[in-house]
């Protein structure tokens, strides 16, 4: 049955459409769940606070899970999705560079969209930065980051097929990491938050 754009079931103004109205739910949600407040973002990195993590991270195991079952009762077609090929050397760079900028703006891309519209003037400096890198590097990218957008060249891949294991075990294996990791992040709040009142 899906994709539905890929095979043609849908037009590109349906799409398109259907792409907006997501994305305004998506938004919506942000808000709701607080995710435009920096304290909470930047709280990821100093400890005391990682509901990002937590729903981020459910998120992508949900969507795992999803797709995984409804491929392989043929709800969807799973190749027929998109997913870029991979680059791993700017991949990592670029990683760094985000966590970087996500440590001293408090946003994420995303958020910071969100809480510019909510009226954030933090947020608008934050797209204005973003928005300023992206034409920097566009009219640098023949002079400068070519040969680093293109290094790492690994192709179309899929971690499990990469890491030789089936998609049902890796999403298994995920699942574990993501359960020991939820418990880990729970310890280190508590501690985080208990020095906190101590000091206070």
């Amino acid at each position: 049955m899906g994709p539905l754009f890929p095979l043609g079931l849908i037009g590109d103004e349906l799409n398109m459409l259907i792409g907006f109205i997501i994305g305004i739910g998506f938004g919506f949600l942000l808000e709701a769940a607080g995710f435009t407040n920096t304290r909470k973002l930047a709280g990821v990195f100093y400890g005391y606070d990682f509901v990002v993590l937590k729903v981020f991270f459910s998120a992508a195991i949900t969507a795992a899970i999803g797709l995984f079952l409804m491929n392989h009762y043929g709800l969807i077609d799973i190749k027929a999705t998109f997913y870029p090929k991979t680059f791993w050397i700017p991949t990592l760079v670029g990683g760094f560079i985000m966590a970087f900028g996500f440590i001293i703006g408090g946003f994420c891309p995303g958020t910071s969209i969100c809480a510019a519209v909510t009226g954030k003037i933090d947020a608008m400096v934050f797209v204005l930065g973003a928005i300023i890198g992206i034409f920097g590097y566009a009219f640098t990218y023949e002079s400068i980051w070519e040969d680093l957008r293109n290094s790492g060249a690994m192709g179309r891949v899929n971690i499990a097929e990469w890491i030789g294991v089936s998609d049902g075990t890796f999403i298994l294996l995920l699942t574990i990491v993501a359960a020991i990791a939820f418990f880990a992040v729970s310890v280190i709040q508590k501690k985080v938050t208990e020095k906190n009142d101590y000091q206070l």
